[in-house]
C-alpha cells in the first residue's frame, strides 16, 4: 500500500523530502481532477493527501465521492477540513477504532 499525494509544488516538497514517491503537482482544476482519478483508480494507492484548499476545488460529485472512499483513505490537511474527522477515516478503513 502507497501513499498519494496531490496539491501544489511547495505542498508536495516535504512530502517527497519524507520518501513518498507518488507525489502529482497540480496547478489548475483540470489537471487536479486528472491527479485525483488517476490516484483512486490506482490499486497500489492506499492513502491519499490533498490539502483543504485543494479538496474544495474538486467538483461536488468527486468530492462526495473522495469523502466517502473506504480506500484510498482521503486525508485533507491544513484549514478546517470538515467532513469526517481522521479517527473516523482511519477507523472506516481499519475497521477498528485504533484509540479505543
Amino acid at each position: 500500500m502507497e501513499i498519494a499525494v496531490i496539491g501544489s509544488s511547495e505542498f508536495i516538497l516535504g512530502f517527497r523530502l519524507a520518501g513518498i514517491h507518488k507525489t502529482f503537482a497540480v496547478d489548475d482544476e483540470p489537471r487536479l481532477v486528472e491527479a485525483v482519478n488517476q490516484a483512486i483508480s490506482d490499486p497500489e494507492v492506499g492513502i491519499l493527501v490533498l490539502s483543504s484548499s485543494d479538496m474544495e476545488r474538486v467538483p461536488r460529485r468527486l468530492r462526495v465521492q473522495l469523502e466517502e472512499s473506504v480506500r484510498p483513505t482521503v486525508i485533507a490537511i491544513g484549514g478546517d477540513e470538515g467532513g469526517l474527522s481522521l479517527r473516523e477515516k482511519i477507523k472506516r478503513s481499519v475497521g477498528v477504532d485504533l484509540w479505543k
